[in-house]
C-alpha cells in the first residue's frame, strides 16, 4: 500500500498570557491511500489541534515548533499560504464539529456547497449546479433542487452533517478529515452518518481521518486506531488489536467507559478519575501517571519509549518494560 500521509514528529504551541500552551509534543501518524483510520482521545488531548495543524488552520498565536507533515511526499509545513489554499478543500477535505455554527446561516446550502467548486474548479454555472444536486443526491439528501436553495436553520441536525460531508467532498478531495463528525446526533443518524461515510470511501476510493472521543464511533469504519492523550500518541494499531489486545491503561480506560452489548448482566460504566494534564507544564513522565492505577515511580519521572506490542501494534507505557511487574492486561470487563 502507498502512503498518502505521514506526519513526523510534530509539535505544536500556543503561545497565551500565561504561558506556552503546548498542545502537541512529538505527534506521528501514517495514513494509507484508500484507508480509514481513527484518532481517538478525549477532550484536550491534542486530536482536533493535530488536523488543524496538518490542515495549517492555527489561530495567530498557534505555531508548528518542529516536525514534517509529508502529503504525497509534499511537506505541508513549508508551504506558502497561497499553495495551502490550493491544497484545502481540493486535495484535503474537512468536516469541523458543529455543523450549524459551520455553516453560514445568511447563505443558501447551494451557494455554501458551491464556492469550494468555485474557487478551485473552472466550470460554468450550470455544470456547478449539477454537480451540486449530484453531491446532495449521494450524502442521501432528497429533492436536492429544491433542497439547495434553503438555509442551515430548515435543516435537522442529522441533514446539516450530510451538507458539511457534501461540501467536504465536492471536488471529491484524496483526504477526509471529520473532526467529531456524529457530535450531538442521536445513535440512529449517528449509525447514518457513519454508514455514509463507509459507502462514500468506497465509492470513492478516499482516505478518511476521522477523529473522537468515542472507541464505539470508529470500530466499523477504521482499520487503525491511533489513542492520544496530553498531546501524545500513548497506543497505536490495528483496529481490532486496539480493541482485543489493548496495553496501555489509557485505552482500557476508555473501552471500560464504553457500554457493551454483548454483556448479559448490567453493570456500571467505570469513568476514568482525574483530569488531563495542565500543558501549560507538561508532564516530563508518562502524561497519564497521575490517572493510572498501575502507576510507577518512573512513569512519574520519564516518557516511556514506544514499545513493539505485535506489528503495527505500538504502546507508550512503562508496563511493557522487562523488568516491570506483571498487571491484569486485559482488566476492561470484555470477554476477549
Amino acid at each position: 500500500m502507498e502512503k498518502l500521509l505521514q506526519i513526523n514528529n510534530i509539535h505544536t504551541s500556543f503561545q497565551t498570557h500565561a504561558g506556552e500552551v503546548q498542545a502537541v509534543r512529538g505527534v506521528s501518524i501514517d495514513l494509507y491511500k484508500g484507508e480509514a483510520v481513527g484518532i481517538v482521545g478525549e477532550s484536550g488531548s491534542g486530536k482536533s489541534i493535530t488536523m488543524m495543524t496538518l490542515m495549517r488552520l492555527l489561530d495567530s498565536n498557534g505555531e508548528i515548533k518542529e516536525g514534517e507533515i509529508l502529503f504525497e511526499g509534499k511537506d505541508l509545513v513549508k508551504l506558502s499560504e497561497k499553495e495551502m489554499e490550493g491544497i484545502r478543500g481540493n486535495d484535503i477535505g474537512m468536516i469541523f464539529q458543529d455543523p450549524m455554527t459551520s455553516l453560514n446561516p445568511v447563505l443558501t446550502i447551494g451557494d455554501q456547497i458551491s464556492e469550494p467548486l468555485i474557487k478551485h474548479g473552472k466550470m460554468s454555472r450550470s455544470e456547478v449546479r449539477k454537480k451540486v444536486i449530484d453531491m446532495l443526491e449521494l450524502v442521501g439528501i432528497s429533492s436536492p433542487e429544491k433542497r439547495m436553495k434553503q438555509y442551515p436553520h430548515e435543516f435537522s441536525g442529522g441533514m446539516r452533517q450530510r451538507v458539511m460531508i457534501a461540501m467536504a467532498l465536492i471536488c471529491q478531495p484524496k483526504l477526509l478529515i471529520a473532526d467529531e463528525p456524529t457530535t450531538a446526533l442521536d445513535v440512529t443518524i449517528q449509525a447514518q452518518i457513519l454508514e455514509l461515510m463507509k459507502d462514500l470511501k468506497e465509492k470513492l476510493n478516499m482516505s478518511i481521518i476521522i477523529i473522537t472521543h468515542d472507541l464505539g464511533v470508529v470500530a466499523n469504519l477504521c482499520t487503525r486506531i491511533n489513542v492520544m492523550y496530553g498531546g501524545i500518541v500513548v497506543e497505536s494499531g490495528k483496529a481490532r488489536e486496539i480493541f482485543y489486545n489493548a496495553n496501555h491503561p489509557y485505552t482500557w480506560g476508555l473501552l471500560r467507559s464504553i457500554p457493551n452489548p454483548k454483556l448479559d448482566t448490567k453493570e456500571r460504566l467505570i469513568p476514568i478519575q482525574g483530569t488531563p494534564p495542565d500543558l501549560l507544564k507538561p508532564p516530563v513522565g508518562c502524561p497519564f501517571a497521575e490517572r493510572c492505577d498501575w502507576a510507577m515511580k518512573i512513569c512519574f519521572d520519564n516518557m516511556p519509549e514506544n514499545y513493539n506490542i505485535s506489528e503495527d501494534h505500538y504502546s507508550a507505557c512503562w508496563l511493557n518494560h522487562p523488568d516491570a511487574p506483571k498487571v491484569n492486561r486485559n482488566d476492561d470487563g470484555r470477554d476477549n
